[in-house]
């Protein structure tokens, strides 16, 4: 037997992220790939598997920790692992009365430890609501947003409440009086997306703009090129071509890949174009992203929306592929719809949502002809964005998808 050590995986460009969860203890038996910890990033969290079967002897982070690259996780007790040096093996008796978070423990005087993500935690303290107020139902003794939601009207009719956490939205009442009904949890993915989502709607000021164009002519390309493939090679999607025509109309508009300064007096422009993309997966909405769009060629672009598609439906993204988007899209054409309004993710300040292509009739100074459209729409934040200049950006970009030859220049 010997002891190996388990690190963090490489994030990339990532320098932190933070740890919500912890799944083992001293002493716990763990196979290949069980789940150690928990990360959360954004619209995602993330579990880190073992890399070894074994016996844990040490675990050296807890809950609410801010980690990197190359930060210790563990040890563990390996049977027929390579030797290690003694420096490299942590002492045997665990800790009495440990305090861990995972466990929630409370050793002695200690603070009691809550296991809530850091946007529950947030949104926590924003509408003044105790954590000690509420019973968790999350794994592993979480609390979740719902169970923040079960202890607003008390909090609320005792007063203790700065804020409710809904004041819009009064407390359900009892519709098991009408006729049958069930209760069912949020995937996990919602119950992360819905403070970020809820954070972005009611601190920007939300306009969509509607326009469309005219792809007939790229979708004739784009079987052109697809065609021309061999068996096995990845094929062009629209949304390839679209991506890469929104980089180039991101540079021509610059505050439509910015953040805004707090205080609302300055904002960040970026001069790199990092671009997210909405998928649709079993567990829920993750928004991956493709970085460095405008240095990518088209066939770059198609394999790595491919990867990360691929990764985001098994589950597999690592941290670096959801983290940097400066604009993010979001694609409904496969499922339908002539138009809907997105949410913007901030602290990005636009997001475009792309809808069903449809063939209708234009007057070519002859006659009617059949001519293939794709309507979409832009959500912005009405702070840093003025209701003419998105106008101007969407007129750009359907010149642009339209003829794809501008998108090269």
């Amino acid at each position: 037997m010997a002891v190996e050590k388990i690190v963090v995986p490489d994030f990339g460009d990532v320098q932190t992220i933070t740890v919500v969860d912890v799944f083992v203890s001293t002493g716990d038996g763990v196979e290949v790939d069980d789940s150690l910890i928990a990360l959360e990033s954004e619209k995602a969290v993330m579990d880190i598997p073992s890399p070894f079967a074994g016996v844990i002897r040490e675990v050296l982070i807890k809950e609410n920790d801010t980690i990197s690259s190359g930060d210790l996780i563990a040890m563990i007790e390996v049977e027929g692992a390579g030797d290690v040096g003694i420096d490299d093996k942590p002492s045997v008796d665990p800790v009495v009365g440990d305090s861990s978070p995972a466990r929630g423990n409370v050793a002695g005087g200690e603070k009691k430890i809550f296991h809530a993500t850091p946007s529950v935690r947030a949104y926590a303290r924003e509408h003044g609501l105790d954590l000690a107020a509420v019973t968790p139902t999350g794994p592993n003794g979480r609390i979740l947003m719902e169970d923040l939601h079960k202890i607003e009207a008390p909090v609320r009719e005792k007063g203790k409440s700065q804020a409710a956490l809904s004041p819009e939205t009064p407390p359900l009442e009892d519709f098991s009086k009408y006729g049958d009904i069930e209760e069912v949890a949020l995937g996990r993915i919602q119950r992360i997306s819905a403070a970020h989502l809820h954070g972005s709607w009611v601190t920007i000021p939300h306009v969509t703009h509607f326009d469309e164009a005219d792809i007939t002519d790229l979708e004739s390309f784009r079987k052109e090129l697809n065609g021309e493939l061999q068996e096995g090679e990845i094929r062009f999607s629209l949304l390839v071509f679209i991506t890469k025509a929104v980089a180039a109309v991101l540079k021509e508009f610059p505050l439509f890949n910015s953040s805004l300064v707090p205080g609302g007096e300055k904002v960040i422009l970026k001069h790199y174009y990092h671009i997210g993309i909405a998928v649709d997966t079993d567990q829920g909405l993750v928004v991956p992203v493709v970085k460095d769009v405008e240095r990518k060629g088209i066939r770059e672009i198609g394999a790595e929306l491919n990867r990360l598609s691929s990764s985001a439906r098994k589950g597999k993204l690592a941290i670096p592929d959801i983290q940097g988007a400066t604009f993010t899209i979001s694609s409904l054409g496969g499922i339908g719809g002539t138009g809907f309004t997105p949410i913007v993710n901030r602290p990005q300040v636009a997001i475009l949502g792309l809808s069903r292509s449809y063939r209708k009739p234009v007057w070519n100074k002859e006659r009617f002809v059949p001519r293939l459209t794709l309507p979409f729409s832009l959500s912005y934040d009405h702070r840093v964005i003025d209701g003419a200049e998105a106008a101007r950006f969407c007129r750009t970009l359907a010149n642009h998808i339209e003829d794809l030859r501008r998108s090269m220049l």
